[in-house]
C-alpha cells in the first residue's frame, strides 16, 4: 500500500507541472486510462453541494444517511454500557453481588476504589481499540475494521456475564472496551444513552443476579443485526480514493445516491480526488505523527480539545446522576424514575441538535452549551451547601435533568461533529483515532476521582461535585472561546486552505474560499 501511495503522489507531483496554465475543464483528475474526470466537473460538484438544502441532501443521499446511521448504531454499545455501569452502582441487586455494607446506612455500596476501576477499564481498552483500528482503517477499509469490532464485542460480553466476582467484572469491562473503542472511531454517535436507564429500571424489583445479568446480555442483541449490516456495508468512497480505486469509489458512491442524484457521481468523486490533491499538496503524510506538525497541529488540538469538553463540562457527574440522586436522599425507584426521564429528554434534545447546528453552527451551540452547563454545575454546588433543607435535593435533581438536556442540544453532539469536521480527509481517522483517546484519558482520570467524590465512605462531597466540575467547564469555555472556529458550511477543501492561510479563530466566517482560482493567493480573500 506504501508503494501505491508513493506512485500516487509522484504522479501527482508530475501532473502539477503539466496542468500550469491550463483550464479548469482541461485538467484531468484520477488515473489516464483507467478512470478519469476534471478539475471543471469537481468544481461543478462543489457548487451542487453548497447549493442543496438539508432537505434536498437527505432526499438525495438517502442510503448515505441510512448507512450511516446504521453503522452509528454501534456506539449504542457503548453508550449503554456507560449508563450501565454508571447506574449498576446504585442497583439494589449489582450492589449487594459486589458491594459491602455501609454501616452508617446499613446500604450496600460498591468500594470507590472498584467503581474506579470499572468505571476507567471500558476507556483504557477503547485506547488500544481506537489506536489499532486508526491502523486497520488505514491498511484495510472501514468495512473490515467494522466486522472485528463486532467479533471482539461477542466474545468479551461473555466475561460481563458470567463474571461474578467483582475482579472479574472490571476485566469485563476492559475487554469491552477494545470494541468500543473501534466503534467510537468509525461512527458518530447517536442518542445512544436512551436504552440503559429503561432496561434497569424494567429489573430493578429483582432480587436475584439476573437483575444485573440480564443487561449485560442485552447486548449480545444488537451484534447480529450489525453483523448483518456489515455484509452489505459499502466501504468508504474517500478511503477508495485514497487508495487509487477511483472506479470502485463512483461505484460506493453510485450505491448512496437516490437515483435522480445518479448523474452527479462522477463529479462526486471527482470532487473527492481533487481534495485528496490539495490536501497531499498542503501534507503529504497520513501517519500519527503527521497529526502534530504545520496546520494538521492546530486542527488535532481543536479535535481533541472539543472532544475532551464532554468529559470537563461534568458528564461523569450528570451521567451517574441515577447514584447522584441515592446519594441525595431519593429512593432507588424514584432515582431511577428520575434519571429515566432525564435519559428520554436527552434524547429528544440530541434530535433537536440536528436542527440547531444547521441553524447555529458549530461554534456558537459549544460556547452557549458550555456556558450553561457551567451555570447548572456551579447552582448545583451552591444548594449543596444548603444541608437542612429537604426540598434542595429535588432542585438539585432538576439541574442534573436540565443539564442532561443543555449537554444533548449542544456538546453532546458537537463534540462528536468538530473532530470529523476539523480533521483534514487524509487524515481524519487518526485524528478522530486522538481525539477519542484524549476523551478516553480525561473520562478515565474522571472516573477515578468521580466515585471518591460522591462516595459516602470516601470524600463525601455530594452536590459541592458541581462546583469541582464547574471550574473545569469554565476552562473549556475560555479555551473554546479563543480556539474553536467556526466550520458551518464549509467543505473538507474550503476548510483545508482556511488553516493553510492560518485565520484566526474568530475570522472564520469573514472569508470567502474557492479552492479552484488559478491563482493560489486569491482563494482565501475576506470579504
Amino acid at each position: 500500500m506504501e508503494d501505491q501511495t508513493e506512485k500516487l503522489h509522484v504522479e501527482h507531483e508530475e501532473k502539477i507541472d503539466s496542468d500550469y496554465g491550463k483550464s479548469n475543464a482541461d485538467i484531468t483528475l484520477g488515473t489516464r486510462g483507467v478512470w478519469e474526470g476534471t478539475l471543471a466537473e469537481a468544481q461543478a460538484a462543489n457548487a451542487h453541494e453548497h447549493s442543496l438544502t438539508v432537505r434536498q441532501a437527505l432526499k438525495s443521499y438517502p442510503w448515505a444517511v441510512m448507512w450511516a446511521f446504521t453503522i452509528s448504531m454501534s456506539i449504542i454499545m457503548e453508550g449503554y454500557d456507560t449508563i450501565l455501569i454508571g447506574s449498576l452502582y446504585a442497583y439494589p441487586s449489582y450492589a449487594r453481588e459486589f458491594g459491602t455494607v455501609d454501616e452508617s446506612t446499613g446500604l450496600y455500596q460498591i468500594p470507590a476504589a472498584w467503581q474506579s476501576a470499572m468505571g476507567s477499564g471500558p476507556q483504557a481498552g477503547a485506547i488500544i481499540g481506537a489506536l489499532v483500528n486508526g491502523f486497520v482503517i488505514a491498511r484495510f477499509g472501514y468495512r473490515p475494521a467494522f466486522i472485528s469490532g463486532l467479533t471482539l464485542m461477542a466474545a468479551f460480553v461473555f466475561v460481563s456475564f458470567f463474571g461474578f466476582s467483582v475482579r472479574l467484572q472490571a476485566v469485563g469491562q476492559i475487554l469491552c472496551g477494545i470494541p468500543w473503542g473501534i466503534f467510537a472511531t468509525i461512527g458518530p454517535a447517536y442518542a445512544s444513552e436512551f436504552i440503559g436507564a429503561g432496561v434497569l429500571q424494567s429489573f430493578i424489583n429483582r432480587r436475584d443476579d439476573w437483575a444485573w445479568r440480564i443487561p449485560f446480555a442485552l447486548q449480545w442483541l444488537w451484534i447480529p443485526l450489525l453483523a448483518v449490516a456489515a455484509f452489505f456495508m459499502p466501504e468508504s468512497p474517500w478511503y477508495l480514493v485514497r487508495q487509487g480505486k477511483y472506479a470502485e469509489a463512483e461505484k460506493s458512491v453510485l450505491r448512496l445516491m437516490a437515483d435522480h442524484e445518479k448523474p452527479q457521481a462522477r463529479s462526486l468523486v471527482a470532487l473527492m480526488i481533487h481534495t485528496n490533491d490539495l490536501e497531499r499538496d498542503i501534507s503529504a503524510g497520513t501517519s500519527y505523527l503527521d497529526c502534530f506538525k504545520s496546520t494538521d497541529l492546530r486542527r488535532t488540538e481543536i479535535a481533541c480539545v472539543a472532544f475532551l469538553g464532554q468529559i470537563t463540562c461534568g458528564a461523569q457527574f450528570a451521567y451517574s446522576a441515577t447514584y447522584f440522586f441515592q446519594q441525595a436522599g431519593l429512593s432507588s425507584n424514584d432515582s431511577y424514575k428520575l434519571n429515566l426521564g432525564g435519559t428520554g429528554i436527552a434524547f429528544v434534545g440530541t434530535i433537536a441538535s440536528w436542527f440547531l447546528m444547521k441553524r447555529f453552527g458549530r461554534r456558537t451551540l459549544y460556547l452557549t452549551g458550555m456556558g450553561g452547563m457551567c451555570l447548572w454545575l456551579f447552582i448545583i454546588g451552591g444548594l449543596a451547601i444548603d444541608t437542612i433543607n429537604q426540598s434542595v435535593k429535588w432542585v438539585q435533581s432538576a439541574l442534573c435533568i436540565i443539564w442532561l438536556l443543555t449537554f444533548s442540544l449542544t456538546v453532546g453532539p458537537v463534540g462528536w461533529a468538530i473532530p470529523a469536521e476539523m480533521s483534514s480527509t487524509r487524515l481524519r481517522s487518526k485524528t478522530i483515532v486522538l481525539a477519542r483517546n484524549t476523551y478516553y484519558l480525561g473520562q478515565i482520570v474522571a472516573n477515578v476521582i468521580q466515585p471518591y467524590m460522591m462516595n459516602p465512605e470516601a470524600w463525601d462531597w455530594k452536590g459541592k461535585t458541581g462546583f469541582f466540575w464547574f471550574g473545569f467547564g469554565f476552562l473549556t469555555l475560555v479555551w473554546a472561546f479563543f480556539r474553536l472556529p467556526e466550520t458551518k458550511g464549509r467543505s473538507y477543501e474550503e476548510l483545508d486552505l482556511m488553516f493553510e492561510a492560518r485565520l484566526a479563530t474568530r475570522k472564520f466566517k469573514k472569508y470567502h474560499v474557492d479552492a479552484y482560482d488559478s491563482n493560489r493567493e486569491n482563494r482565501v480573500q475576506e470579504v
